[in-house]
């Protein structure tokens, strides 16, 4: 009997939280930097009876991420990946962010494209910065979301004067994210598999607690008094949306980016957040 795997990529809280919605009953290989974050995440998974094991991956590095297909296909067939690997605007210059957020999942959902099998699915986290970065030309949306991936730091957009400051270069890569979900999902569903995002806004994460302790923590701070729900997310709030767009209920499902954030980008445009102009 062929096992199931599910990759989870970034072994942090909003990728185990989506896990444990999808995996009973399927093997986990749980993907990190850091391999003693892998080894956290899968004694708390295995304690709750899922079946895990855990390797390195740098999502920079096209070699290391054609190691971690060649471990999850060795396993068993692909049905499964959970993209939750990135880096902050607190915790990266530019041009690490680019080549983790941007390239790394770009790079990410073109291996896993190439083996995912039929009625898998995937979802890639990314984040509710992406959709309060302003509209792109056309030709820029295209050149993100088709250019090959080996190419895609080489576009003007994304060179050093272009992008100045890691909250741009988030913003820019976030934005990506989607662009290259929706053009990859045409690619993916000729293996008859899917693919979506999701753009989460403050999940309590340690990730976040970086954000909130940093430098724009008093940003965050206006975001979470300033939007609708008043309040941060949490992780498994993230799982029940992986989960419907992994599972059997999502199968409609493909080439999105769902955005929750509590209101934040609504506020931001609309509400309270939206920057204040001053007359002339």
């Amino acid at each position: 009997m062929t096992t199931n795997v599910t990759v989870v990529i970034g072994a942090g809280s909003i990728g185990q939280a989506i896990a444990r919605r999808v995996s009973a009953g399927k093997h986990v290989l749980l993907a990190d930097l850091r391999l003693e974050n892998a080894e956290a995440a899968a004694k708390v998974l295995s304690e709750a009876g899922f079946d895990v094991s855990t390797t390195i991956v740098d999502i920079s590095s096209r070699t290391s991420v054609q190691a971690l297909v060649e471990t999850a296909t060795a396993l068993g067939q692909v049905t499964g990946l959970i993209h939750a690997a990135g880096v902050s605007p607190t915790q990266a210059p530019p041009a690490t962010i680019l080549r983790v957020d941007l390239y790394g999942t770009a790079l990410v959902l073109e291996a896993f494209g190439n083996v995912i099998a039929p009625g898998g699915a995937g979802v890639v986290i990314s984040s509710q910065s992406g959709h309060r970065l302003p509209a792109l030309t056309a030709e820029q949306d295209k050149a993100l979301a088709t250019t090959p991936v080996e190419e895609l730091l080489a576009l003007p957009m994304l060179q050093p004067d272009q992008v100045p400051d890691p909250l741009h270069a988030y913003q820019v890569s976030k934005r990506a994210n989607s662009l290259r979900v929706k053009a990859e999902a045409v690619r993916w569903g000729r293996r008859g598999a899917r693919v979506n995002a999701i753009s989460p806004g403050i999940i309590m994460t340690p990730l976040a607690k970086d954000e909130l302790t940093g430098p724009r923590g008093a940003g965050y701070r206006r975001m979470m008094e300033g939007c609708p729900a008043k309040r941060v997310g949490t992780p498994d709030e993230v799982g029940a949306v992986g989960a419907l767009l992994l599972g059997p209920e999502g199968t409609f499902i493909t080439g999105s980016d769902f955005l929750m954030d509590g209101g934040v980008t609504a506020s931001h445009f609309y509400g309270d957040l939206a920057p204040r102009h001053v007359s002339q």
